[in-house]
């Protein structure tokens, strides 16, 4: 009996997980690139960083040096203790559109992103803003074209790719990377249907008026995370939010190298999925419990040889379609190599991901 109820179950999650990736994360599949053309208006580009000078003596060349018109780069020094300011004052002397904001350590603070960004934002002066983070390199120096070209009149946010930097046989950067793909297809995909929810903080852009008739981040400052998702979640439209997933529009950054540091990083970062609108929590939070439960109720049921010819027919209709869908996507954003491990990556994901869940619920990331 019980071995019957599981297996309806199991049918059930199947339907649910190819729905999610025929009728959602098929949008992005099926995306083309759309270029409004605006390449000629002035942008600023903002980047906070706390102690990030050996990442920013590699990456912030590339950016300073991007073929654009006109542009900014506004560097926000969050309380560093290690040699970023001086390294920027430096760096200042030969590149005029560099701009500094220098914010030190008191008694009663010691940091904070949110802060950060927006001290920047104040100092910005122009209304078109990209956004990346210290450790990222720009892939092309057309990135600002790129991103700010998917802007328009109404179009008034572009949601970017942000990569990780690829480490031969490397499991973990596997995993890494294929969780990056996976995220975007997703936040790319239900912006394409108009209901968009996030962006990450490396590769985002938007307009000034936004975020300061948002009240900037006073709903959520007091969530160490969410700079870039909790934002967009609150300005993003059906109409004002276009996606940027062209290979000279991505961004890479620096790829944790081993499980306790990324491990980390995700607890960080899917700590603001709670303040996600309902229907937002509810599609995203069906789309992992049904993941969870595919792989789950295959290998109990596989194991148990029960209805093992339709359980074989379910799992092999459900791991085609999701191989179909990672390899178009993973196809546009230039991540070709991680196709060939999509089953046993999709597996490690769901098990870390449960993981991160259960120790969010006892502990709370303290630090961005």
């Amino acid at each position: 009996m019980l071995l019957t109820v599981l297996f309806y179950i199991f049918i059930l999650t199947v339907v649910v997980q190819l729905s999610f990736y025929i009728f959602i994360f098929g949008k992005f599949t099926a995306s083309k690139r759309v270029l409004f053309n605006h390449s000629n208006v002035p942008v600023s580009i903002l980047i906070a960083a706390k102690n990030e000078a050996h990442n920013l003596k590699k990456g912030l060349p590339l950016i300073l040096e991007q073929k654009y018109p006109t542009f900014e780069v506004i560097l926000i020094d969050d309380a560093s203790t290690d040699d970023t300011l001086e390294f920027l004052q430096t760096l200042q002397k030969e590149h005029k559109h560099l701009k500094l904001v220098s914010l030190a350590n008191t008694i009663n603070y010691k940091g904070n992103k949110k802060n950060a960004i927006t001290r920047g934002i104040e100092a910005a002066s122009y209304e078109h803003l990209l956004f990346t983070d210290a450790d990222c390199e720009p892939k092309s120096n057309q990135w600002i074209s790129e991103m700010i070209g998917h802007l328009s009149e109404t179009r008034n946010i572009a949601l970017g790719y942000g990569a990780y930097e690829k480490i031969e046989r490397s499991l973990l950067n596997k995993l890494i990377r294929y969780e990056t793909v996976l995220s975007a297809i997703q936040y790319f995909s239900y912006a394409k249907l108009g209901i968009p929810y996030m962006g990450v903080g490396r590769n985002l852009a938007y307009r000034k008026d936004l975020f300061i008739k948002n009240n900037g981040f006073s709903s959520h400052r007091h969530i160490k995370s969410g700079d870039d998702d909790l934002l967009i979640s609150e300005i993003a439209t059906s109409k004002n939010t276009g996606i940027c997933f062209h290979k000279s529009s991505h961004t890479i950054s620096i790829a944790k190298k081993n499980f306790k540091s990324w491990f980390s990083q995700k607890r960080r970062h899917i700590s603001t999925a709670t303040s996600y609108r309902p229907l937002h929590q509810f599609l995203l939070g069906l789309f992992f419990s049904t993941q969870f439960l595919f792989w789950v109720l295959a290998i109990i049921l596989g194991s148990l040889a029960f209805n093992w010819q339709i359980v074989t027919i379910l799992v092999a209709i459900r791991l085609t379609v999701h191989y179909v869908i990672v390899q178009n996507s993973a196809k546009k954003l230039d991540e070709r190599d991680i196709v060939v491990f999509a089953p046993v990556l999709d597996f490690l994901l769901v098990c870390s991901q449960l993981g991160l869940f259960l120790t969010n619920i006892f502990s709370k990331p303290k630090h961005w």
